[in-house]
């Protein structure tokens, strides 16, 4: 029994010492991460018409959920999942029977500069894949040796593909690690990668028939390569699990001299536990770990490598999608997997050698130094990275224009026209416009992406026609566009020239809305027809797993009733 509850109970902890401002009532905004009320279900979400589909199917499996749960809840469940479990995860994943050893990997999963850097900026979708890899890994693991677990791959793999991201890390990870030659072994890899390719069509589909050419800016590369968090460099950034591109998500701990210093114990300690890991494992399926493990990381590096930067950069702007690999650290998750398991074993080695050659309370002590050292190292993820993630009020505003916005629809082009806003209201935190997800309609926002000095731009070709009125001074009622809302943040005001012929519905303290007057509806868009039959069969994909998980379930049960005492105590 203890066993079984001490990964649970210092899963919680952590999960609590991490998420603990979320006690405050309210609403978690920063950089990527923006949840509301309800979120409508629009085709937007579903098939972004003219964007690339980088929050498919994140957008519309969140409308979904809060239809039935408010979004402070939804918002609530899903980071505190991602903690718990990612910690859970890693603990069972480890292959041994000591209790400690399995600390050791859920904190050293669940503390990361990957894990608090992802979180800073936002990015939950991509740390759901986070905590469901090593749910993943132990299901391929089961199957390659005979005892099932594709119905639990194929769960891990489902919610890894909320996010584009999410869902190439998924199929990766099933590519690599499910072949074998055990018994059924074509059938299994078939199966799971041809079922994990179905579960990513939402977004794969919907990148096909955008009206875009699907190539990004390779400025990006530049922008969003590994950055040296200290003195040590990119390359070592990335081998402790962090290197993100933004410094404002990056926590101060990772400024500290000895930071790279104690990634080098790290490594030590994680190869000294690979020869453990070979003898609990077959050397088949280690081998394939260790294989997903280096690829995530040297394509997480491939940025700042020699000649890598032009590589990417000749991808993006030539294949369709590649921009995906722009933001090479996001692909680091099973490189930070095979860390933590790696790492704990490595600790077990030592504590076994100390305990022989000391006694079993010096052991004792180390293992308990391996689980806290993470913590140690990082200590400003605590509390929500210090304070970063403070729950707040949504303005009363945002409802009066989301009503009066649905009474009259039509399109809305969003004010300070530039990608990411500061409100006051959110204590001046930088958030995605949230304009596009609070209202039911569709809204235009700049994505010029800019970092420091560098803008990266966009592929909507409709914000491009908003930007070339804006700067030529001309009325934005020239658009075509229904609404036009000014927001109070941090920006450049509206030219007043902008909103000449536009009618004021709405005035608040946080928000302005105008209505064009002479708006005409325009032809109802050509919906693509095949990202909702995308949508439909993943969706089946993820109902036939769930409900066949649910019917063994059942029929275990009613067998168990039904059998006598003899057969229920042989079985």
């Amino acid at each position: 029994m203890r066993e079984r509850l001490v990964p649970h109970g210092v899963a919680a902890a952590v999960t609590v010492v991490v998420l603990a401002p979320l006690a405050l009532p309210g609403y978690v905004l920063r950089y990527d991460m923006v949840f509301v009320p309800r979120q409508a279900l629009s085709w937007e979400a579903i098939a972004p018409a003219t964007a690339l589909p980088r929050a498919v199917p994140q957008d519309a499996v969140v409308a979904l959920a809060s239809q039935v749960v408010p979004g402070w809840l939804l918002q609530r469940l899903v980071l505190c999942a991602i903690v718990y479990l990612a910690a859970l995860g890693a603990a069972r994943l480890v292959p041994t029977d000591r209790v400690s050893v399995r600390v050791v990997a859920a904190v050293g999963y669940a503390w990361t500069p990957y894990l608090a850097e992802r979180l800073l900026i936002g990015q939950w979708g991509l740390l759901v894949a986070y905590a469901a890899l090593p749910w993943l890994a132990r299901a391929a693991l089961d199957v390659r040796a005979g005892r099932g677990g594709l119905r639990r791959l194929l769960l891990a793999a489902a919610a890894s593909a909320i996010t584009p991201t999410g869902g190439v890390l998924a199929l990766a990870a099933v590519a690599v690690l499910l072949p074998g030659r055990y018994p059924a072994a074509a059938r299994s890899t078939a199966l799971g990668v041809g079922l994990t390719m179905l579960l990513n069509a939402p977004w794969l589909v919907a990148g096909f028939v955008t009206a875009d050419a699907g190539r990004s800016d390779p400025a990006g590369v530049v922008a969003f390569a590994a950055r040296a968090e200290n003195w040590a460099g990119p390359l070592a950034a990335l081998a402790g699990t962090g290197g993100i591109w933004n410094g404002q998500s990056t926590p101060a701990s990772r400024e500290v001299v000895l930071v790279p210093l104690a990634t080098v114990l790290l490594l030590a300690v994680a190869g000294y536990g690979v020869a453990l890991l070979r003898r609990r494992w077959s050397p088949s399926a280690v081998g394939r770990f260790g294989l997903l493990a280096a690829g995530s990381w040297l394509a997480a590096a491939l940025g700042v490598l020699p000649g890598g930067a032009d590589l990417l950069g000749w991808l993006v702007a030539n294949v369709p999608g590649a921009g995906l690999f722009r933001d090479g650290q996001k692909l680091l998750v099973p490189y930070a997997l095979a860390l933590a398991v790696s790492g704990a074993l490595g600790a077990e080695r030592i504590a076994d050698r100390l305990a022989a050659r000391f006694d079993a309370t010096t052991a004792a002590v180390t293992l308990v130094g391996a689980a806290l050292l993470p913590v140690a190292l990082l200590p400003d993820l605590a509390f929500g990275g210090v304070g970063r993630l403070h729950p707040v009020a949504w303005p009363a505003d945002w409802a009066t224009v989301a009503r009066l916005t649905t009474q009259r629809p039509g399109e809305v082009i969003s004010l300070p026209f530039q990608e990411y806003q500061s409100h006051p209201w959110n204590h001046g935190q930088v958030v995605i416009d949230p304009a596009p997800r609070y209202l039911a309609v569709p809204v235009l926002i700049d994505d010029t992406l800019r970092v420091g000095d560098l803008a990266v731009a966009g592929e909507d070709h409709r914000a491009a026609r908003v930007r070339e009125v804006l700067a030529a001074g001309a009325p934005l009622s020239s658009t075509g566009s229904r609404w036009v809302l000014v927001q109070r943040a941090a920006g450049p005001p509206p030219a007043p020239a902008a909103l000449v012929g536009l009618r004021t519905v709405h005035r608040g303290p946080e928000l302005t809305l105008y209505e064009n007057p002479d708006w005409t509806p325009p032809p109802a868009p050509a919906r693509p027809g095949p990202v909702g039959w995308a949508h439909l069969l993943a969706g089946t994909v993820v109902a036939g797993i769930v409900f066949s998980g649910a019917a063994r379930a059942g029929y275990r049960v009613v067998a168990s009733r039904h059998a006598s005492p003899a057969e229920g105590e042989g079985g």
